[in-house]
């Protein structure tokens, strides 16, 4: 065996059979296909469709001269714009000294697991870079069990059964509201609830609500009102300002967990050292906020809500079971109804179900499987982003702007959803 085969068995085998991430690996194979001529339907990646407001775009061009290392936790500046923002929507009491900056909340995430240590409770189903880390640093997982009658979401009694057992065992929980795969939030008497839990057991809370700015009614709270002494708030820019590639995300701690903000800005210092000056410097406008910027997020709901709307009318026409939205870009689609017919093909897992769509028809989906589910959940994840978010920003501000937007609109500004839904219509006619 020469030298160079014999490399691969350093690897650390906490990394060895892990895929790249679901939702990078599925944009990659669409990207692909199209280049080869494909006509694919991008429903797997969930990158907002909308552009970068332009105020805040004009910030970063403003600032592209930048070049400093900035401080490991953030630009000061950035820092109190942050925190003046969760305490407008919160009605909270934020210091800027409690928020770290980091190059997107994936980061933070990952630091946060490798500061702490503590078992990771996961609802199931849930975003699919949680689990793989978990597994990277070394890490215990446990799935929290909900159910589709439930919308998906964790409740306080679940919750409690699993923590009773070892009561002082340090565990992280993520709860990620609106929720990334299906849609769907918590009520305020549901967060209280958990709350409460989260208090009994001393749980690190990481309210993932990175959404949160696209609840469709705007309406969003956080879990931090509740159990603020052990909650981290993550957010960022890449949901609701459209600026996934921009790689600026943020965690808002409470003052009792700063050892641990210390902890995770330690790792920073000798990892990434700090976030891009530029982006830092033109966060501040987005984050600050302003009439033009809740004029873009008060359309992107309004869009946003009703693509949900329609394409949750055209799956449960179809025969899937699918709950309906109520803030962020997806859908959860449930295929068990169809089992017999796609067994007759084969089809016996989501993944199957899903490259053999992808195959017949070009509409790229992800499934079940990789948002922490056995392999033969029928089951999808649809991020709703393939259409031109500029256009119908527009289309919504202009032609729309005094009445409701409805099935018109959603033919004019996303007819690529339109033909989705069509082709998956009649795929599974033809089962």
């Amino acid at each position: 065996m020469d030298i160079q085969t014999d490399h691969r068995y350093a690897i650390n085998l906490n990394v060895r059979g892990i895929q790249p991430s679901a939702t990078l690996r599925i944009n990659e194979l669409s990207n692909q296909l199209r280049s080869e001529g494909r006509d694919i339907v991008k429903l797997g990646l969930g990158q907002s469709p909308f552009p970068v407001p332009e105020r805040v775009v004009a910030a970063l061009r403003e600032h592209a001269h930048e070049k400093d290392y900035l401080p490991v936790k953030g630009l000061k500046s950035l820092r109190e714009a942050i925190a003046g923002y969760i305490n407008r929507r919160e009605r909270m009491r934020c210091n800027w000294e409690d928020v770290l900056i980091g190059p997107g909340s994936k980061e933070l995430l990952f630091m946060l697991q490798l500061a702490y240590y503590g078992d990771l409770l996961i609802p199931r189903p849930s975003w699919v870079s949680y689990a793989p880390q978990a597994r990277i640093i070394g890490r215990s997982v446990h799935w929290l069990p909900t159910h589709a009658e439930n919308n998906w979401q964790l409740t306080a009694e679940e919750l409690d059964i699993v923590c009773r057992d070892d009561p002082s065992r340090p565990r992280i929980l993520i709860l990620n509201y609106p929720s990334n795969p299906t849609g769907c939030t918590y009520t305020e008497d549901q967060l209280l609830a958990i709350a409460n839990v989260a208090r009994k057991y001393k749980l690190i809370l990481l309210s993932d609500e990175i959404y949160g700015e696209v609840h469709f009614e705007g309406k969003h709270k956080s879990i931090a009102r509740y159990y603020p002494e052990g909650t981290i708030i993550s957010t960022g820019l890449s949901k609701w300002a459209g600026a996934g590639g921009w790689r600026l995300g943020t965690f808002i701690f409470p003052p009792e967990l700063r050892p641990l903000q210390n902890a995770m800005a330690i790792i920073a210092s000798e990892t990434y050292t700090a976030t891009s000056a530029p982006i830092q410097h033109a966060a501040i406008t987005a984050f600050t906020g302003g009439d033009d910027l809740d004029e873009y997020l008060k359309q992107s709901r309004r869009i946003l809500k009703v693509v949900g709307e329609y394409l949750h009318r055209r799956l449960t026409a179809m025969g899937a079971v699918v709950q309906k939205p109520e803030g962020a870009f997806y859908l959860f689609p449930d295929f068990s109804g169809f089992r017999e017919a796609l067994a007759r093909r084969d089809i016996k897992t989501s993944q199957a179900l899903c490259q053999s769509l992808l195959e017949d028809t070009g509409v790229a989906i992800l499934p079940a499987s990789d948002f922490g589910f056995v392999p033969d959940h029928l089951a999808a994840r649809l991020a709703f982003v393939d259409f031109d978010g500029a256009e119908a920003l527009k289309l919504a501000g202009e032609d729309y702007a005094d009445h409701e937007l409805d099935d018109d609109f959603v033919n004019q500004a996303c007819p690529r959803l339109v033909k989705a839904m069509d082709k998956m219509e009649q795929w599974l006619t033809s089962l």
